[in-house]
């Protein structure tokens, strides 16, 4: 039998990732007439499963890196950007999907400006990043760890929600509806996973990329680390049941920010 890709058998281990594909997956709906921009596909393997939903899509990356990743998955309609203006018309599409990506960039509103001129009249922006906020100690810890935020390929740590909602406000779109996902338990097991990564990984020069460089992101780096995937396989089943202690935590916000917007 086939292997399955490499980035699915990554994606069929992680927490967070398929926690916002649940998500995505309830409150996503695609009319088969739309145009969707993909903005920042990384190595393909959300992007793998929201091109299920139906439309047609477009997926865009910084990295030619993450692209020739990504065409293993998706095998077309991949498209390097650069950070600042984007190479698409004025108005030509009804969705912009961005997930993990203006945290970043440098020049955020900047992005937020273009995805609002891309943007057909009444299109709308999904919008992804991390969260921030005064008692977020998982923020804390991760730089006691010394885990720094080029690591993770962040300019900065996250956004508050109030600071994000005004600032796609300024760019000319509207806030409709925001949500959070990833509460602490789940942040906290990400972070060792990351941890460990970047500690014990066999790749001690990782080239600089867009999403920073926390898990494999090639099939060659991935390979490199069979045995130790075979390894967290094996205990990612108690992993999973530890991250289900975030259920208890009703009360709690998460790490993550998930937003909607019209233009």
């Amino acid at each position: 039998m086939k292997e399955k890709p490499w980035q699915l058998q990554l994606f069929a281990k992680s927490l967070k990732k398929k926690e916002k594909l649940r998500i995505l997956n309830k409150n996503l709906n695609i009319p088969p007439s739309s145009l969707i921009l993909d903005l920042g596909c990384a190595q393909g393997v959300l992007s793998y499963f929201l091109r299920q939903k139906g439309g047609t899509w477009i997926s865009a990356d910084q990295d030619f890196q993450n692209l020739q990743s990504s065409y293993l998955l998706l095998k077309n309609n991949l498209i390097q950007v650069e950070e600042g203006p984007l190479p698409f018309m004025d108005e030509s599409f009804d969705r912009v999907v961005s997930l993990d990506y203006l945290e970043h960039l440098e020049k955020d509103d900047q992005c937020l400006e273009e995805i609002k001129r891309i943007l057909k009249p009444g299109g709308q922006l999904v919008l992804a990043t991390p969260r921030t906020g005064r008692f977020f100690f998982i923020h804390k810890l991760r730089s006691l760890l010394g885990m720094k935020l080029e690591y993770y390929g962040h300019k900065r740590e996250g956004y508050r929600k109030k600071d994000l909602k005004t600032k796609v406000n300024r760019a000319g779109m509207s806030v409709n509806r925001c949500l959070t996902f990833s509460r602490t338990v789940t942040e906290f097991l990400e972070l060792v996973l990351n941890f460990l990564y970047i500690r014990f990984s066999r790749l001690k020069t990782h080239p600089k990329l867009r999403d920073g460089h926390i898990r494999p992101s090639t099939g060659k780096e991935f390979s490199s680390e069979k045995k130790s995937f075979r390894i967290y396989s094996f205990i990612y089943p108690l992993i999973w049941l530890l991250s289900r202690v975030d259920k208890l935590l009703f009360w709690q916000r998460g790490y993550v920010l998930l937003i909607w917007a019209k233009k």
